[in-house]
């Protein structure tokens, strides 16, 4: 590579890998290869120091941060209508997995510098991942910082590490030897955490070891947007020998859920601190969720890459 190291990027060399699993959510099946060119990546999440740069230079008002347009929701109460975002808020003995959703608490006031609502800050929290920035709040940052999102190939390639045939980045437990190798839920979600790693909610970036190409965080503390529009994954190559070079996602149209049709949603990478072993064990690269682009929560941040070559 003679391109110049973009500042706190890592260069990924791409190359050919298998995309997906077979062995967990059928939203990640069928395991398939696929190939990636080479690209720059963020070692670590947007934190809220460089997030903050960038409303300072830029005077960007997140969407959390703005009042709905009632024309858009018809029907919504207006006290859904106000500046809020949704923020992890489990109540004992109330808070259950038989309740979907039931540790949610929709906040007004809560953006990405008030994180748990009006009367809270960032104090200690400048190297913390940014949290409630929505798909139009990431996009904005990237376009602002000459930068793009990873698709859903790039960021999964680049969260292997170079790692194969393996349960997770680092081996086949989840704490090997007792070690925290990531930002996840220790105990009973949703109202049962341990806090044995010393984090109820996010981490600094950084705080756990790097994968195998030396990135932070790929794995657990906060969701990640990616690029691509969500939709099943694509089918198995009739042709074992050729791997899709530099796939995208499904088209907009499409992405959205039974529910709510009309909001396309994106694809998520990463799990976040809330993945716990009974529930959402996505705490693996092929993992994925799909997220509303007009939705900010306290657990969705992102990190941005760099291409060579434009797709």
């Amino acid at each position: 590579m003679s391109q110049e190291l973009p500042d706190g990027m890592v260069w990924i060399e791409g190359g050919r890998f298998q995309m997906g699993s077979d062995a967990f959510y059928p939203e990640e099946r069928p395991e398939r290869p696929v190939q990636v060119d080479g690209f720059w990546i963020d070692a670590v999440p947007v934190t809220n120091r460089r997030f903050a740069a960038f409303v300072a230079a830029t005077g960007w008002v997140t969407l959390a941060e703005r009042p709905a347009d009632p024309r858009d929701y018809p029907g919504a109460p207006p006290e859904m209508l106000v500046p809020a975002s949704s923020v992890f808020d489990p109540i004992p003995g109330v808070a259950t997995l038989a309740v979907p959703l039931s540790w949610w608490s929709y906040v007004p006031g809560a953006s990405w510098s008030h994180p748990y609502g009006p009367d809270s800050d960032l104090s200690g929290l400048d190297d913390h991942p940014v949290v409630h920035v929505a798909w139009q709040d990431v996009e904005a940052f990237a376009q602002w910082a000459g930068l793009d999102l990873p698709t859903e190939a790039e960021w999964e390639f680049a969260a292997w590490g170079g790692a194969i045939n393996q349960a997770f980045v680092w081996g086949h437990e989840l704490e090997p030897d007792g070690q925290h190798m990531a930002n996840v839920w220790q105990g009973q979600f949703p109202d049962d955490n341990r806090v044995s790693d010393g984090w109820f909610r996010t981490s600094p970036v950084g705080t756990y070891p790097a994968n195998g190409y030396g990135l932070h965080d790929m794995i657990g503390n906060v969701w990640e947007w990616t690029r691509d529009w969500w939709g099943a994954a694509p089918a198995m190559p009739t042709k074992t020998c050729c791997a899709p070079l530099n796939p995208r996602g499904a088209p907009r149209s499409g992405s959205g859920d039974a529910a709510n049709p009309k909001m396309p949603r994106k694809v998520l990478k990463g799990g976040s601190h809330l993945c716990a072993p009974n529930y959402c064990q996505r705490y693996r690269p092929p993992a994925r969720h799909p997220q509303a682009i007009d939705t900010a929560t306290s657990h969705i941040g992102f990190r941005c890459v760099k291409r060579v070559r434009a797709r």
